[in-house]
């Protein structure tokens, strides 16, 4: 089994878990072809703008990739693979969604940090919680920037924290202590597995190579804009009444792009 009674416990009580070996060697080297794919485009993006930096992407330091399988079979054959279908149900239950996924690459010796903060803080309205799978496509360690998580009974508890702005980097930062919270150690093709209401950060990427992470967040409902009146990203059915429904039909095909 991927996910065990010991994880699902620990998820319930901490908000996360971690998992060493989780992609198969072809599945990590799909992801890492379209990673550089992906980077290789947004380079482009730039070089049309005559540019080095474009939203959120500064070129070769730092890249957040938002909704690539919207143009990726490859991405898409490994979201709705087996293997995640089995971590989604043992995790969400029987009903699961495809809510966001997102390339997020540091480049080397780039000394940027992302504050505390929960996922669910930057939706803005009520919603369920949902579940962040981080997917290191490289080695993670202290020194070059992996994810830190922070226990529910040492952040806040199961609830969405207040939240306030960074002025300098316009992070929303929802924890303000000294606790350094629980680093994933973990080689690539693992996985840190945590909900929306789970504090993590990252730290800078200290050493001379890229850190690329793949992230994928399902949701047990649609995730709904503020009105109600459609998706607030994607809304893609993976598991109905614990049955396999994905169809690549409803997987829309522009991108999102952050801003």
């Amino acid at each position: 089994m991927l996910v065990s009674r010991q994880h699902i416990d620990q998820y319930n009580r901490d908000g996360f878990f971690l998992l060493d070996h989780v992609l198969s060697d072809d599945q990590l080297e799909g992801l890492r072809g379209e990673c550089s794919r992906f980077i290789q485009a947004e380079d482009r993006r730039m070089d049309e703008l005559g540019t080095d930096t474009r939203d959120l992407n500064f070129r070769g330091k730092r890249y957040f990739l938002g909704m690539p399988h919207r143009e990726s079979t490859v991405l898409t054959d490994f979201i709705f693979s087996p293997t995640m279908e089995e971590l989604t149900r043992a995790v969400l239950g029987p009903d699961v969604w495809l809510y966001f996924t997102q390339y997020v690459v540091k480049g080397p010796e780039v000394g940027l940090k992302f504050a505390w903060h929960q996922d669910s803080a930057y939706i803005g309205h009520p919603h369920a919680p949902y579940l962040s799978c981080w997917i290191p496509l490289d080695d993670v360690t202290v020194e070059n920037g992996t994810v830190y998580v922070l226990p529910y009974d040492r952040g806040g508890g199961r609830r969405l924290v207040e939240h306030s702005k960074d002025p300098e980097l316009n992070d929303l930062v929802g924890y303000q202590g000294d606790d350094p919270g629980i680093p994933a150690i973990l080689p690539a093709g693992g996985m840190a597995v945590f909900s929306s209401l789970t504090l993590h950060r990252s730290g800078p990427n200290t050493t001379p190579r890229m850190r690329r992470i793949y992230l994928i967040q399902y949701s047990p409902e649609p995730l709904m804009n503020k009105s109600g009146t459609g998706p607030f990203r994607d809304a893609i059915p993976f598991l109905k009444d614990g049955e396999r429904i994905v169809n690549e039909s409803l997987i829309p095909r522009e991108v999102w792009v952050a801003t």
